[in-house]
């Protein structure tokens, strides 16, 4: 089933990241694709492999105008850390209230956290896709498989 943001006006909102700055979606419209990754918790075993394996990849999401955001709970020291002890280059936005990912539509009410997703959001601000996992344990969309639906984002615009 399609998730609901598809095709609409992404959610826009203005976060903290692990770089000091303040992020605001709204501002990358009209200049870069987008890609958030919700993601539960730093430092847990499935966000230590899925967000660094991001990270690497961002000279390939750059050179296809994409910027990726890591999105969570958590505050920008724990970001900061986690990011410095796994070599994240990616900015981390600190989601303190969940605001961002109840937005999405990800937000995990019995666990106060986000679930595990990945939205896609193309230079006119709209949600081009959206991968939402089953579980928070699982990682199944491959950075090569999200680069391709990036590759034919920039293809049919």
């Amino acid at each position: 089933m399609a998730h609901p943001l598809i095709g609409q006006s992404a959610p826009d909102f203005t976060l903290k990241a692990s770089t000091s700055d303040m992020i605001t979606l709204s501002s990358f419209k009209g200049q870069k694709n987008v890609v958030l990754v919700f993601y539960p918790l730093d430092f847990s075993p499935v966000c230590s492999m899925q967000i660094p394996e991001y990270s690497n990849r961002k000279d390939d999401f750059a050179r296809n105008d994409t910027v990726v955001f890591g999105v969570n709970r958590d505050s920008i020291y724990t970001h900061k850390a986690w990011a410095a002890e796994f070599g994240i280059e990616i900015p981390l936005l600190a989601d303190i209230k969940c605001d961002a990912a109840k937005a999405y539509g990800v937000y995990v009410e019995e666990k106060g956290h986000s679930g595990r997703a990945v939205f896609v959001i193309d230079k006119k601000g709209m949600v081009r896709d959206a991968h939402i996992e089953n579980a928070t344990s699982e990682f199944t969309l491959p950075v090569d498989e999200l680069l391709k639906k990036i590759e034919q984002l920039a293809a049919t615009v």
